[in-house]
């Protein structure tokens, strides 16, 4: 029974916050901490983070199809970056290329020291100052058919980021998708669209070099904990492209600086430790 339970809380906490722009990492390193149970780890992240990736996939399948059909369609035409959705589609894959190669370089890094709670909380702190930034300083004009080669190109480079504990993968895409220029809720539609690449990716990719290991965990866990996150993901989505049509990302700013400093005074109690 309290290996179901851990499975849902892991699962509930990854389908939160892995969309909305307060670090899935740093809840999955903190939560579980407070609760008395080990850090999972990165691999285990992963392989949860596939139930967010057929969340994302189907909430966005109409946005997908149109995304391929407008490449093969523009593709026939040769006017690839003409088309609004070949370019983006283009720029999706294109995107996915800087995580994919810092996520490889960086491996041992990103799964071992990087996970360390104070580098969560500089992260934490420093993307909200970003995040901050963007919201008062950038006009947030620009339509979803409006992304440019260099507006994905700027966010695709935003996204190695990511890879750092703390940092959120939605949280830096979003910042520096306001920074281009775009809409609220465009810059969260185009981030999401963009992380399923980079999620599937890692994911399989975590499956396979850590197969030998994920083996040793309960199969039972990992699947309870991917479905939850799954579902829970589906509506966070939701909520969260709504929420960004209406109000500012000042919530979460706010949010990811109270919960850097309740992390750091965890610490300095020594109620947390930073493994």
């Amino acid at each position: 029974m309290d290996e179901i339970l851990r499975a849902i809380v892991y699962g509930v906490t990854q389908g939160l916050t892995e969309f909305i722009p307060i670090s899935s990492t740093a809840h999955l390193r903190v939560i579980p901490a407070l609760l008395g149970w080990e850090d999972e780890g990165a691999a285990f992240t992963a392989v949860i983070q596939m139930g967010t990736l057929v969340a994302t996939l189907i909430y966005f399948k109409n946005d997908i199809v149109a995304l391929i059909k407008g490449f093969l369609n523009a593709f026939k035409n040769k006017n690839c970056f003409t088309d609004p959705y070949s370019r983006i589609f283009i720029l999706i894959i294109i995107g996915t290329i800087p995580i994919s190669i810092c996520g490889l370089l960086l491996k041992n890094f990103i799964e071992g020291d990087a996970r360390g709670l104070y580098v969560i909380c500089g992260a934490l702190i420093i993307l909200a100052i970003l995040l901050y930034i963007a919201e008062k300083v950038t006009k947030r004009k620009k339509d979803f058919s409006e992304i440019t080669i260099k507006d994905g190109i700027i966010i695709g480079l935003a996204q190695a980021l990511a890879l750092i504990p703390g940092s959120s993968r939605s949280g830096v895409t979003i910042t520096a998708g306001l920074f281009c220029g775009l809409k609220r809720d465009v810059t969260a539609r185009y981030s999401f669209l963009l992380s399923i690449p980079a999620i599937g990716l890692s994911g399989l990719y975590e499956l396979y070099t850590e197969r030998q290991e994920l083996l040793n965990e309960s199969l039972l866990s990992l699947l309870i904990a991917t479905i939850v996150s799954g579902i829970v993901g589906y509506y966070s989505i939701a909520f969260l492209i709504s929420y960004l049509k209406r109000k500012s990302t000042l919530l979460f700013i706010v949010y990811r600086i109270v919960l850097g400093i309740i992390i750091l005074i965890l610490l300095s109690l020594g109620i947390l430790q930073n493994i």
